[in-house]
Parts: C-alpha cells; sequence; structure tokens
C-alpha cells in the first residue's frame, strides 16, 4: 500500500492540489451547519439562559448571515467539484503511468519469462489490477483522508460545543474504525482469490479464442464450455461473499449512525433543559450528524476498494519486481562492424536449474559460411541458435561474434546484428507492407519490394486487389502456411543483417517453393554467416558444416558426404529421413527447370 501511495506522490503538483482541494472541501462542509446554528440562534435572539435578546434579532443580522452560509454553500459546492475532478485526473494519470511502466517492463523480460507466464494473466493485471488501483487512488487515498478530516472536523466542533453530547459522537468514532479494519483484514484474501480467478478466468477465455480451430476439429466445444462454467462458478461464489459483507457493511454502519442520532437528541435535549445548550446547537448537532452520515456509510465501500487495492497492488508489484536475467550490462556498447565470425566457446545452457540443454557447445563459424544444424526434436538445435542474439545467456562459456562476448554489446545493436526466421511466424494485424517493414519502419518501397522478390512472394503480393496494402488478419490467418513464412523470410532480409539464422523456416512450404526460395537465397545469403535448421536433404549437403545434434551434444561435425562416410548418427538420419528427399528434390528441380 506504501508502494501505491508513493506511485501517486510521483505526481506532487496533482496530488497536493487534490489534497488542498479536499481539505478546503472538508473545512467548508464543516462550516455549513455551525453557520446555520448560529443563524438560528441569532435569527430568533435565543440566549444560552432560555431567554430571547429581541435586539440581536436584526434583519441586517440576519440577512448577512445567510449571506454568508450562501457563499459557503457555493464554495463548498465549487471545492468539491475540484475534489472529484482533480481526483480523477490524479488516479487517471497513476493508471496510465502503471501501464506504460507495465508494458516497457514487459519488453524487456526475457524469453525465460515468456515462456512460463500466461497472456490471460498478464492481460488481468494489466486491465482488470490497475484499474482496482486507480479506483484506490481516486476512492481510497483521497476520499479516506476526506472522510477521516471530515470526522474530526465534526466531531471536534460537537464536543468543543457541549462536551456531553461531544462524548457521544465520540464513543461512536473508535467502533466504526476498530470495524472497518476488521472488514478490510477479512476481505482482503477475498479479493486476492477474486483477482486470480480473473486471470484464470482470462487464460481459459484467450486459449478458447486462439485455439477455436482445434476446438472444433475435435468437437471438444462442451469441454471447453465446462471449463469455462467452472471458473466462472467460482468467481461467482467469491464475488457473491464480497457482496454480502458490502450489503452487511451500510446497514450495519447507517444503523450505528442512527444510534448516535437518537443518543445525541436524548442528551441535547437534556442540555438544553440544563440551559447548558442552545436549540439552535442541537440542531447543528443534527446536521453534523447528517452530514456525515454519507461519508460514514462510503467509509464500508473505500474499505472494499482498499481491500481491493491491497491484492491487485501486490500480484502488479509481483510482476514489476520481475528481474530479466538478460540485459545490457553497465558497460555495455554498440556492437562493432564485422564480417560475421561467430564462435560457441565450450559453452553449456541450462532453462532451469539442474536440467542441461547444451552441453559443452564448441562452434566456429567463419565469415561468410553456411552451418546446418540436424538432430531429433529436443537435441538443443534451436536451443543454440537462440544464444546469438541473447534471448537466453549461456550458463557456461561465452559466444563471440567477431571476436566480442554478446553479453559485452548492447542488445537493440546486436539483434540488428542478427537476423532470424522463426519456424513459429507471427504477422501482425496490419498491412503485408507494414509486416515486411516491421523491424526496419523506415525502408523505402523499392527496398521493401527487393525483399519480397527474394522470398518470392512479390507476384502474389501483385495479384492481390489492395497490393502491398493489403490487410493481414490476426496472426496472419488470411495468409497461408508457406506465405507466412515468406513474409518472415523477408522481414529479415530487409534488416540486411551480417548473420542469417533460419529455424526450418522452409518446413511449412512445398517442395516447389522451397525451391525457389533457396534459389534466392543462396545469393542473398553470399558474405553472411548462416545457421540453418532444417530437415530437408538440399538445405543439409549444401551447408559448409553440419553439426549433429544429440541430447544437447555435438556428437558429428563435417560436409555432407564426409559425414555419409564416416556412418554415424548422421547415416543413420540420413537413411530414415533424407534419402527420399533426394529423388524428390532432384524430380523437381528438372520440372522447374523445364
Amino acid at each position: 500500500m506504501g508502494r501505491l501511495i508513493r506511485v501517486a506522490l510521483r505526481h506532487k503538483q496533482r496530488f497536493f492540489w487534490t489534497n488542498g482541494v479536499m481539505v478546503g472541501a472538508a473545512i467548508g462542509t464543516a462550516a455549513l451547519p455551525t453557520l446555520i446554528g448560529w443563524i438560528i440562534n441569532s435569527g430568533l435572539g435565543l440566549r444560552i439562559d432560555g431567554g430571547i435578546d429581541t435586539k440581536a434579532a436584526s434583519w441586517g443580522l440576519l440577512s448577512i448571515m445567510c449571506g454568508l452560509l450562501f457563499v459557503t454553500a457555493v464554495a463548498r459546492g465549487a471545492l468539491a467539484y475540484g475534489q472529484a475532478y482533480l481526483g480523477e485526473s490524479l488516479s487517471q494519470r497513476v493508471a496510465y503511468d502503471l501501464r506504460n511502466k507495465l508494458y516497457d517492463h514487459l519488453q524487456q523480460l526475457s524469453f525465460g519469462f515468456h515462456d512460463k507466464s500466461q497472456v490471460g494473466e498478464i492481460m488481468q493485471r494489466a486491465t482488470q489490477d490497475i484499474e482496482g488501483i486507480r479506483m484506490f487512488v481516486q476512492m481510497g487515498v483521497t476520499r479516506l483522508v476526506f472522510i477521516g478530516l471530515l470526522i474530526i472536523l465534526s466531531v471536534g466542533l460537537i464536543a468543543l460545543e457541549n462536551i456531553r453530547v461531544g462524548l457521544v459522537v465520540i464513543a461512536l468514532v473508535p467502533i466504526i474504525g476498530i470495524y472497518a479494519g476488521v472488514m478490510s483484514l477479512r476481505m482482503r484474501p477475498i479479493w486476492l482469490g477474486i483477482v486470480q480467478m480473473q486471470g484464470q478466468l482470462g487464460i481459459v477465455l484467450q486459449e478458447n479464442l486462439v485455439g477455436q480451430r482445434v476446438v472444433k476439429a475435435f468437437s471438444r466445444q462442451e469441454f471447453e464450455q465446462s471449463k469455462f462454467d467452472e471458473k466462472v462458478d467460482k468467481l461467482y461464489v467469491e464475488s457473491y461473499r464480497t457482496t454480502k459483507y458490502m450489503a452487511f457493511n451500510e446497514p450495519f454502519l447507517q444503523g450505528a449512525w442512527l444510534v448516535a442520532v437518537a443518543l445525541v437528541f436524548w442528551v441535547g435535549i437534556k442540555e438544553i433543559q440544563a440551559d447548558r445548550l442552545l436549540p439552535g446547537d442541537l440542531i447543528k448537532f443534527q446536521i453534523y450528524l447528517v452530514l456525515l452520515q454519507v461519508p460514514v456509510r462510503a467509509l464500508g465501500f473505500v474499505v472494499n476498494i482498499v481491500a481491493r487495492a491491497f491484492s491487485c497492488g501486490r500480484r502488479l508489484f509481483e510482476l514489476l519486481d520481475q528481474i530479466s536475467p538478460v540485459g545490457d550490462g553497465a558497460d555495455a556498447t554498440a556492437i562493432r562492424p564485422g564480417t560475421g565470425e561467430v564462435i560457441f566457446e565450450g559453452v553449456s545452457f541450462e532453462y532451469d536449474y539442474g536440467r542441461a540443454v547444451l552441453e559443452d557447445i564448441n562452434i566456429h563459424a567463419k565469415p561468410g559460411q553456411t552451418v546446418a544444424l540436424l538432430g531429433p526434436t529436443g537435441s538443443g538445435k534451436t536451443s543454440i541458435v537462440h544464444l546469438l542474439p541473447r534471448f537466453y545467456d549461456a550458463t557456461q562459456g561465452r559466444v563471440l561474434i567477431d571476436g566480442e562476448d554478446v553479453r559485452d554489446v548492447t542488445l537493440n545493436s546486436l539483434r540488428q546484428t542478427v537476423g532470424l526466421v522463426q519456424q513459429d511466424v507471427f504477422l501482425f494485424s496490419a498491412t503485408i507492407r507494414e509486416n515486411l517493414a516491421y523491424g526496419k519502419p523506415d525502408a523505402t518501397d523499392d527496398e521493401i519490394i527487393a525483399a519480397a522478390q527474394a522470398a518470392r512472394l512479390h507476384d502474389y503480393i501483385m495479384s492481390q486487389p489492395d497490393g502491398y496494402d493489403t490487410w493481414v488478419g490476426e496472426r496472419g490467418s488470411t495468409l497461408s502456411g508457406g506465405q507466412r513464412q515468406r513474409v518472415a523470410i523477408a522481414r529479415t532480409l530487409l534488416l540486411d543483417p551480417r548473420i542469417l539464422i533460419f529455424d526450418d523456416s522452409t518446413a511449412a512450404v512445398d517442395m516447389r517453393t522451397e525451391y525457389l526460395i533457396q534459389e534466392a537465397l543462396r545469393t542473398l545469403m553470399a558474405g553472411r554467416t548462416t545457421f540453418l535448421i532444417a530437415q530437408r536433404l538440399r538445405t543439409v549437403r549444401e551447408a559448409d558444416q553440419i553439426l549433429v545434434m544429440r541430447e544437447g551434444r555435438i556428437v558429428e561435425s563435417g560436409k555432407h558426404d564426409e559425414l555419409l562416410e564416416a556412418n554415424g548418427f548422421y547415416r543413420e538420419i540420413y537413411d530414415l529421413e533424407l534419402k527420399d528427399q533426394e529423388d524428390a528434390s532432384v524430380s523437381q528441380a528438372r520440372k522447374v527447370g523445364e
């Protein structure tokens, strides 16, 4: 809660103006009953001994008092408006800052965090949790202080006027305070459970919407509905618990205040009979109680807001406190220009402590060479290439690009140097042009077209009515798998990196398209160091080095013919998976040539 208040204090001018206006509004509200009591007593000429002073009851004095009351009421209304306006302004600014800070923080977190996190849960924290904090700043910070100040002023003025009546009201304040504190402690775990359930509900909904093709293909609509119903039912039960508490809060507080009203009447009449209190003062005290009834009843709502903010803030700061193991070092500099030499020296890597993925990897890729990584699923091929742009950091050893340790250069310059086409292509809901130029927003039309032509995508784009302005659906849903791969290839080539990585990037295209892409890439890869992860023979046999992976280790290395002659693990893979491709590849090449 202290951290949330410190976030609000970053906007000192807004915070102090809001609270200054709030103090003025509280003083104006507390002054109204005193002026009314003064008008009644003075206007009727009432004296403390029960007599009447007719000289004091002049129309001129009464007019002045009523005018002062009018001015105070108008000022109080203006201050109340300022309090609401400035409170909303402050809360929206805090929410604005937190959303931007959270979004920026998520961009800085490494792949390791995003591998384990759930999108629906993060979305919940970025929306509902921040909204809960915004309500706390608006209703909790400023309104709670307003309520407290108004109660202190009102009770103090009553006690100052008549201590006996004041004691009746003073006795009620601790009861309300203790009750509010107990309710807050009770509701905190309930609200924590609710916001967690809302996150789980978001996860189920997000997965269902993204996986609709799978759901319908396997006719699992009823199963998905039951999962959603289960989460909704739990959320309903917990939300209903908070409603029951809230339903009890208001009647209890209102009932306690009505008891105070009755006691004030009883004690006040006794004081009037004893000539220690004027009738106008008793009316003044009752107006105080009426004015206080609204903030006291609102106290139950504010307690609910505070309890919810406690849970929301805890979840939000839990995310903001995540530290990325991959980041720019204190002395990081931009990577120097170079030829693209890549060296892995004794590299080992673990995603989780004690679970080795790579062990003692040693690679030397000379400038302009093509290195093919081959091996069964889970052998560590993708993990190797992910260490180059520092999606992860090596647990042991080091990775060098042109003699520089990748951990000693800035991430931005490193990732401009290493171009990656991943197996799982992601496209944004934007035009083809915008997707192609995503990594280079200032690219010219000629550069975009050249990259599309190199990826054998230009003809398809020009066949569309809107050409390069054709809209791509969510995640590229309006394009085929092969077209998405070619967009990704063109997007990477537009960066003109000195090192290229193709992570099984031709797996989703047919053999004819693969042949055309490979023909284009042969020219484009000249002069660039290229790492290829592929299961197709054409890609493998033309590589300068083939690294055969098994269980996180390089078990063989060499060229295609050398590895076949060695009659080792590569030969097994060739006989089982690659040999059949050779005949098909030759046949396809003849057809293309014709």
